[in-house]
């Protein structure tokens, strides 16, 4: 495991466009959300620690947000060669283990997570309903061993951006194990 932290793009980005299937082979995409007050766009993979650490508290995140009339998408873009456990039929897995109730959908070309500049599992990235980035960072304080997962962090941005408030000022990069590029596939941010 290689512990990495996300680069922080600039906030107000404008959220990459994207149709990646899930594990069933339904397709999804960035438009799908076009009526949504918020997106949340994770990057994650079945076997880090740190997306196992926080999985359930984020399943439940999501849910609420998803309630409120946000959209969240989980974007899995590690080398499936290299990693087996994050293959399709273990994401299928996943959701059904974890309740899922958003799309998990494979990034198999790991397209869309350069356009994302994502680094680690978990990224995160919540954009405003005018698809323009209002925060990226880590999900909470706690880590694998140590504490709780809360989404604190996470969710007080959506709160903000739900309730009409500016972003917030402090956004800490998110921590996690670094994406697993296919060999030479790897972007120049991340070597």
């Amino acid at each position: 495991m290689v512990r990495v932290p996300s680069q922080m793009i600039e906030l107000g980005s404008e959220a990459p466009p994207f149709t990646l299937p899930d594990p069933a082979g339904r397709m999804h995409a960035l438009e799908d959300a076009a009526d949504a007050r918020g997106i949340v766009v994770a990057f994650m993979s079945n076997h880090c620690p740190f997306v196992k650490h926080l999985a359930d508290e984020f399943s439940a995140f999501a849910r609420s947000f998803i309630d409120s009339g946000g959209a969240v998408f989980a974007i899995m873009s590690n080398d499936v060669a290299g990693y087996p456990d994050d293959a399709p039929d273990r994401m299928a897995q996943e959701v059904k283990d974890r309740g899922y109730v958003f799309p998990y959908v494979h990034d198999a070309e790991q397209s869309v997570a350069k356009a994302y500049g994502a680094t680690c599992t978990p990224d995160f990235f919540l954009y405003g309903p005018d698809r323009r980035l209002v925060y990226r960072g880590q999900f909470d304080d706690s880590r694998p061993g140590s504490g709780v997962a809360t989404g604190e962090d996470l969710e007080a941005a959506a709160a903000a951006l739900l309730s009409g408030a500016s972003p917030l000022d402090v956004q800490k990069p998110s921590v996690g194990c670094n994406i697993k590029w296919r060999a030479g596939n790897e972007p120049d941010y991340a070597r």
